[in-house]
Formats: C-alpha cells, structure tokens, sequence
C-alpha cells in the first residue's frame, strides 16, 4: 500500500523543486568520472564541506542581531543603471559587451550572439512566492522586452541561479539552454523541449549560433528538493566566440583548478567571478573578494588583458556579511594586484576593450559606512584614495 501511495507523493512536488534525474540521464550521471557511485553523488575537483560548519545557533545569532541586519541590506534605493534597453540596441563598438543584471545574471553579447548566464528575473531565490530571499532592487529591463538571446547558461540548480518564472518564460522563445549535467531534468519538467537542451559534464563542450560553450570544474554543491541527493553537477562556463572570449564562474570555492581553466581556454577579455555571500561558516563553496581576484588573475595566466567583473552580490541578502563588504573588497583586492575590474551598477553595459569601463563605487550612497569611513577601508592596504584613481 506505501508502494502505490509514492507517485502519487510525487507528482505533489512543488514545480519549483524541478525533477530528479532518471532513465538515460541518470545512467549518463552515473557513468560520469566526477560522479562516484559509492557515494552517489557528483564529487568536487577539491574537498568542499558542502553543509555550514559551526553551530547553527551561533550562525543564527549572528544572522539575526539587528545591528547586522541594517548592515546586510541597502539604507535607500539602489540605483539601476536608467537607459539599458536603448544602450544594448546598439551593437557594441568592440565586439563584445557585458550588461550585469544583478547577482550571477549576466548578459554577454559577443561576436554577434547573445548569451545570458543565470538569469533570475523572479522576486525571491526560494521555491516559494511568499518567503525566502527578496530581490534588493528591481530588475534592470523587463526579461520579455531584452530581446532574443541565443543561448541561456546555467551554473547550477540553487534558486538564486535557476530561477522557475524565469525558466517558464524563456522556455516559450527559440533559446537554447546550456546546462551542467542532470539538470535538464528541471528544464525539461518547466516546459524546455529535450532538443532545446545542452547538457554537459566538465570539460564537454557544444556549439550553439557560432559560439563554443565549454563547462568547466567548480567547487560548490547541488540541490533544490528536500532529500539534495548531489544528482545534478555544478559548473563554471567558458564562451569562445571567433574573436572574444568570456568565463563565468558560477558558484565556487578557490581551488588550483583555476589555473589550468586558464591555461587551457584562456586568457579571457573579461571574467565574471563571484565574490559574494562567503562566510566563515561555509569557506570551501563561496570565495572571498581577495580570493576572487586570485582565481582571476590564475584565469588569465599573467595575461593583462582581461577585465573582472564581480558578480553574485548586491541583489539578494544571502550572508552575514556587510552589503556593500564584497564592493569595497574587490576595490581593494584589484588595487594590490594592479589589475582591471568593472564596477557597474545593475544594467548598465560596458565593453571590456573600452579604456572608461565603469568604476565609481556606486553602492556607498545606499550603504552602511563601515568603521572608519570609506576612503580608509577600501584603500586600507594601498594607501589611495578610491576616489583619485580608476579602478576600471
């Protein structure tokens, strides 16, 4: 009687949890060299404690204390980049253009294809409409009036990557979807026809409207369900176009795996890195904004040639860290190793061949100043002034 009661169990699912693998792509997950049978679950190229480590309680104080709280979250409205929509009908001038559209979102127009990284265009990174992570700032255009978008890349399967309402509504376009291996399980149960669907372990590649799509090795974990079952693989992306070349990292934790990204597919003209919602309580999955800028220099390969955009901050509230901490970090991390970073407000496109890429850090006027100003904190170990020297 238990045995009849399970599908039924099933098909009760909330739709935002997505499907398990099963059939022909459970047997390809299985077969999969980073996939360990014994363990059943896909492995990470380095040892990653997937769960937080330390006590719960001690997190949730931390989490919780209001003085934390007012310092996890914009004081005021944080600005959106005003004229998107018309600055992205122009075709860009060098041939590629990167418009971050908060968080990991990221649409990269190069050689002439358009292809959109993680888009999250929902109110909250939950399966739920009425709870979980409420987005800090509206979106930058309207999904629906951004135009065609040749290919849609996917990290992972967590909420704040792999967004339902976003996924439904790009489904009904021409789009072809990239994803890690197991989860064109999600894509297909959302509506996404199985021959929309790239699936790729790492170091596969495919070829969508000229451009090589290659996902590469990550450090982070899986899951949307309740039972996270490890079935579904993370990963970074490399974009190679005939001119340009672009790397989004996903989400991930520093590993040495950057440099042999590098070595074999770089260097790039511009790295999207995330360098947002770390802790202490999870170190292995998430980097820091200095180990961020490491993983973009081992990207290039000593190459200087290549912009870092930072990316999954600013948008949802994720950890306990200060708001604008992971803007003020980068500044800080780039300016101690010389190199070029891009520091646009949600929307607002730059060409990473461009020598004005943007780099006023625009988040201070909608944030908590830390201890000690701003000038001293961003430029603590350099001796500058923010202000006096661009960044990008």
């Amino acid at each position: 009687m238990t045995r009849s009661l399970i599908p039924g169990l099933r098909s009760l699912r909330p739709a935002a949890f997505g499907a398990d693998p099963a059939g022909a792509r459970l047997a390809r997950i299985r077969r999969s060299p980073n996939f360990s049978v014994a363990e059943g679950s896909f492995q990470n190229p380095l040892g990653a404690r997937t769960r937080p480590s330390g006590s719960s309680v001690e997190f949730a104080k931390i989490y919780f204390r209001k003085e934390e709280r007012v310092r996890r979250g914009p004081t005021g409205t944080v600005p959106v980049h005003a004229t998107t929509l018309a600055d992205l009908a122009k075709p860009p001038a060098s041939g590629l253009r990167i418009t971050w559209m908060g968080h990991s979102s990221v649409l990269a127009e190069i050689d002439g294809r358009r292809v959109l990284f993680d888009p999250v265009w929902g109110d909250r990174c939950s399966p739920f409409a009425f709870a979980g992570p409420k987005r800090l700032h509206p979106v930058p255009v309207p999904l629906e009036a951004l135009g065609p978008v040749d290919v849609v890349v996917i990290s992972h399967d967590h909420y704040d990557h792999l967004d339902l309402p976003t996924i439904k509504a790009l489904a009904g376009t021409d789009t072809v979807f990239a994803v890690p291996l197991g989860v064109g399980a999600h894509l297909e149960r959302w509506g996404v026809p199985a021959d929309r669907l790239r699936e790729l372990d790492w170091h596969e590649s495919a070829q969508v409207a000229g451009v090589t799509l290659t996902a590469t090795p990550a450090r982070h974990f899986c899951g949307r369900g309740v039972r996270n079952q490890q079935h579904t693989l993370w990963a970074s992306w490399v974009v190679a176009g005939p001119e340009h070349r672009v790397y989004h990292s996903g989400d991930t934790g520093y590993f040495p795996g950057f440099a042999e990204i590098g070595a074999e597919h770089g260097p790039f003209d511009a790295t999207m890195i995330q360098i947002g919602a770390y802790s202490d309580f999870w170190p292995d999955i998430h980097m820091t904004p200095e180990e961020g800028m490491r993983a973009h220099l081992d990207l290039q390969g000593g190459q200087p040639r290549g912009v870092m955009l930072p990316i999954h901050w600013g948008t949802f509230n994720l950890a306990p860290h200060a708001w604008s901490e992971p803007g003020e970090g980068t500044v800080a991390a780039a300016r101690r190793a010389g190199a070029r970073i891009a520091l646009p407000c949600p929307g607002e496109p730059f060409e990473p061949a461009a020598e004005d890429a943007p780099g006023a850090p625009w988040w201070r006027g909608v944030a908590v100043a830390p201890e000690g100003g701003w000038t001293e904190h961003a430029a603590a170990d350099s001796g500058e002034q923010p202000e006096a020297a661009p960044v990008g």
